[in-house]
């Protein structure tokens, strides 16, 4: 039987969008009082976007596509999630911004959205959902303008190795793993103490793979950065750092990469 993961994966995460609207860890209050949910690394990266035009994938219920709009973007948001959509449109409403959103698989984005953008942005947690690149970087390649650019920034693949599930963590994937990883747990990242079950699909890719999925698209890499630090406190045991992010106690591998690439 074949099995359709990004049903099962949508259907998890039009559970998560109702936990985590209500979660500290996305902070509702304080992001329609005015409160950005960009982290550092990205408003470094892309700093002044006023008056560009910005696509925003896997933008699950939007903040990221809000503050960019806060920040005088002219953005699209796309997700999966129809429930993560429906959100993002209702605080789009309520915020009186202009950003617009889409629900479809992220792989489907060139036949929902015809126009090309200053900016292709992803962000935290989103490569993991797709079993092949390639794809994913043609879309990219396609959506930008000339002399556009594509920016990422994502948990490092190798903390993708790890089972979090276990009492202590331990390396249980590959680095690169083309078979998909199934896992079924109670909770989810932005809520650990929630009874909702968790039931999703995802795929290991390791930085060549990324990296070759963007320029054979034709795009070129201006940068790829690796760091220790991560702004989320979502895995098991970090310690916080002066600037207010999170590292491993030993400090043996990265948390987080970035990618910005150019549509010569």
């Amino acid at each position: 039987m074949k099995i359709n993961y990004f049903e099962i994966n949508k259907a998890t995460w039009n559970t998560k969008v109702k936990v985590h609207a209500t979660s500290e860890f996305y902070n509702m209050d304080a992001f329609k009082k005015g409160e950005t949910s960009l982290k550092s690394y990205e408003l470094d990266a892309l700093g002044d976007v006023n008056g560009k035009s910005l696509l925003h994938l896997q933008c699950h219920f939007g903040q990221d596509t809000l503050s960019w709009s806060r920040l005088g973007a002219k953005c699209i948001g796309v997700d999966l999630s129809d429930a993560g959509i429906a959100l993002a449109k209702q605080l789009n409403q309520e915020l009186d911004l202009d950003a617009n959103f889409i629900c479809c698989n992220v792989l489907d984005t060139s036949k929902y959205v015809k126009a090309t953008f200053d900016i292709v942005y992803t962000s935290y947690g989103v490569i993991g959902w797709l079993p092949d690149l390639k794809p994913w970087g043609q879309m990219i390649a396609d959506r930008l303008n000339v002399g556009g650019s594509f920016y990422m920034v994502e948990f490092h693949p190798i903390i993708w190795m790890f089972d979090y599930l276990k009492s202590k963590p331990v390396i249980t994937y590959g680095y690169m793993q083309d078979d998909a990883i199934y896992e079924e747990y109670e909770g989810t990242y932005a809520d650990t103490t929630s009874k909702m079950i968790s039931k999703e699909y995802g795929w290991n890719h390791g930085l060549s793979e990324v990296i070759n999925a963007l320029t054979t698209a034709g795009l070129h890499i201006e940068f790829l950065n690796e760091h220790i630090e991560s702004p989320y406190n979502i895995l098991p045991d970090l310690v916080e750092t002066e600037s207010g992010k999170y590292v491993t106690k030993d400090k043996l591998y990265p948390l987080v990469f970035e990618i910005k690439a150019t549509k010569l």
